[in-house]
């Protein structure tokens, strides 16, 4: 159901005029650089589903970590996008994304991971690296903004009151980054659990800006492509940390 409703939104996002008539021409960008994330989530989420019914713990890692991604993503949607003929969708799949999650994280944390020392260390630097590089990004942006009492200037292009990127990052994800990669450095149940699925976070997530990223220089915006190598950067350290450490759980 969730792969249905993502893909509907998603191709009615990239090819229906009216969806993101109403958002400045860098939030829809934006928006339909998620929606191409989001076809690519989907493959992830039916293969990885696929594979954790047929009883494979590694494929159910990657199925908590596109979950949750898809419910960064339709949060962003329910509350950061104008109200239009998807909302009701974007409010489904965050509620099914959500439940999807509650009811199936216990039940896969009761399991004892094991995974060598060696690819414990280079996935926790990868993800602690990953968080501090974006938190100091977006404090970057914002702090300078506070101090000279002025708004940040993605919030002015998006044509919204704040950006919940943010919003969400700094106050949920990035925190968790640094945290889970910590406790995996630290060998703990809860780190050892969360690394996976938040490396697959950050391999879609990463994807989906590259992607909107791609669309603005088709766009004519300057500056897209030393942002664009970075983030591809980020992209493919976590899908590499990603595939090792899953290999690599006992």
């Amino acid at each position: 159901m969730i792969s249905l409703l993502v893909i509907t939104a998603s191709l009615l996002g990239l090819f229906s005029k009216g969806i993101y008539a109403q958002e400045t021409s860098n939030w829809a960008t934006q928006a339909k650089g998620q929606d191409i994330g989001n076809l690519i989530a989907v493959g992830v989420l039916a293969t990885s589903g696929i594979l954790y019914y047929k009883g494979s713990y590694r494929a159910a890692l990657v199925w908590v970590g596109t979950l949750l991604y898809l419910l960064y993503a339709y949060i962003v949607y329910a509350m950061a996008v104008h109200f239009n003929g998807l909302f009701l969708i974007y409010v489904a799949v965050l509620g099914l994304s959500a439940y999807a999650l509650l009811f199936s994280v216990g039940t896969l944390r009761s399991y004892s991971i094991k995974v060598p020392a060696r690819t414990r260390e280079t996935a926790g630097y990868v993800l602690i690296g990953i968080g501090v590089l974006f938190s100091l990004l977006w404090l970057k942006e914002i702090l300078p903004a506070l101090l000279s009492g002025k708004v940040p200037q993605s919030v002015t292009e998006a044509g919204l009151w704040v950006n919940p990127i943010h919003v969400i990052d700094l106050s949920v994800v990035l925190p968790a980054f640094i945290m889970t990669g910590i406790m995996t450095l630290k060998n703990t149940s809860n780190g050892l659990f969360f690394m996976g699925p938040w490396l697959v976070f950050s391999a879609l997530m990463g994807a989906s800006i590259v992607a909107a990223m791609l669309l603005m220089t088709f766009d004519g915006v300057s500056n897209t492509i030393p942002p664009m190598i970075m983030v591809s950067t980020v992209v493919m350290s976590s899908f590499a940390a990603a595939v090792v450490y899953l290999k690599q759980i006992r």
